[in-house]
């Protein structure tokens, strides 16, 4: 426990135990986006199906190493198919000072991926993120819910042809039918709206009191028979909905893709009890260990590129010491 293994996740995964973990939180290099610098590193299949095919392996260990009530949280980005347009000659030292940069020179591995495969045209969206959950699912995990990440500091696009992108995929997977969810653990504050139209039910003068033709009157807006406001508890919290809205990481260091701790924390409150384990089998600078401390959970952490191992047990030490 609390260690970063620094190795081949799928190698490593099966060197694991079975049910040894409670809960995993990961997000696996996007496909066709970034070179990493590492042989056998994903991302730079040659066909969508073949990233998929890798990380469905992947995470049937994942499977077999989590508790029988053990959940997966996966955050997936998307791509587009391309026609190496976006790839360039500039100044190579200059584009590696670039760290949130998606554009690459023509001799990067990832400009030099196909641009197109059967049945997805250049400029197509890939849909990266439902091919791979549903092949999980196909493969045996529940798919339980995508939680859509929504970033209010979205990087700025020069695109003019569509909207900006500016979310991404939580998808929630469980080993089985019935997991470990604390749901109370994530609970946020009922909206002022649910507390006015609660009200509004306890009243018999509200205009839509009786209803409007053809419609049917929900019964928060129905009147409480012998109540009155006074008598009644209002809420104050409500379950988790699957908006979430969080900044990109501040955390800037030499790893390109970092997702913040803030968006981490519910995934591992509601997925694993105190004490618990948590796997990130692509930990990267090590994100998913800080929030995993922050919430007294353990974990455990795997990374090809050795750069990153260093990098990250150097964060995950500052930060412990810092607390």
């Amino acid at each position: 426990m609390n260690e970063i293994i620094c190795g081949d996740a799928l190698t490593v995964l099966r060197t694991m135990p079975n049910e040894s973990v409670n809960c995993c939180v990961t997000s696996p290099p996007y496909f066709g986006l970034r070179d990493y610098g590492c042989t056998e590193q994903i991302g730079l299949e040659d066909t969508p199906e073949q990233y998929t095919d890798r990380l469905t392996e992947i995470f049937r260990e994942v499977r077999r190493v989590l508790r029988t009530d053990g959940v997966c949280w996966l955050n997936v980005g998307d791509s587009y198919a391309g026609s190496g347009k976006g790839a360039w000659d500039g100044d190579k030292l200059k584009q590696l000072k670039n760290k949130q940069s998606y554009k690459f020179s023509r001799d990067n591995p990832a400009a030099q991926m196909p641009k197109k495969w059967d049945n997805i045209k250049p400029k197509d969206l890939i849909g990266i993120p439902w091919r791979l959950a549903f092949a999980l699912q196909t493969d045996g995990w529940w798919l339980r819910s995508a939680v859509v990440w929504e970033k209010p500091n979205a990087m700025p696009s020069s695109v003019k042809d569509r909207p900006t992108s500016s979310y991404e995929f939580m998808f929630l997977l469980a080993k089985s039918n019935k997991y470990y969810y604390d749901y109370k653990a994530i609970m946020e504050p009922v909206a002022d709206g649910t507390i006015d139209r609660m009200k509004r039910g306890v009243s018999t003068t509200h205009k839509y009191i009786n209803g409007a033709a053809g419609q049917t009157m929900q019964n928060i807006n129905k009147p409480r028979k012998n109540r009155n406001i006074e008598d009644i508890e209002l809420p104050a919290m409500r379950n988790k909905r699957d908006v979430w809205r969080f900044s990109t990481n501040s955390y800037r260091a030499a790893h390109f893709a970092t997702f913040p701790v803030e968006l981490i924390k519910p995934c591992i409150l509601a997925g694993c009890p105190v004490g618990g384990i948590v796997l990130d089998p692509f930990i990267g600078s090590g994100t998913t260990a800080v929030a995993a401390l922050s919430e007294n959970r353990n974990y455990i952490g795997i990374e090809l590129n050795p750069e990153f191992c260093v990098l990250a047990k150097e964060r995950i030490a500052n930060q412990t010491a810092s607390r």
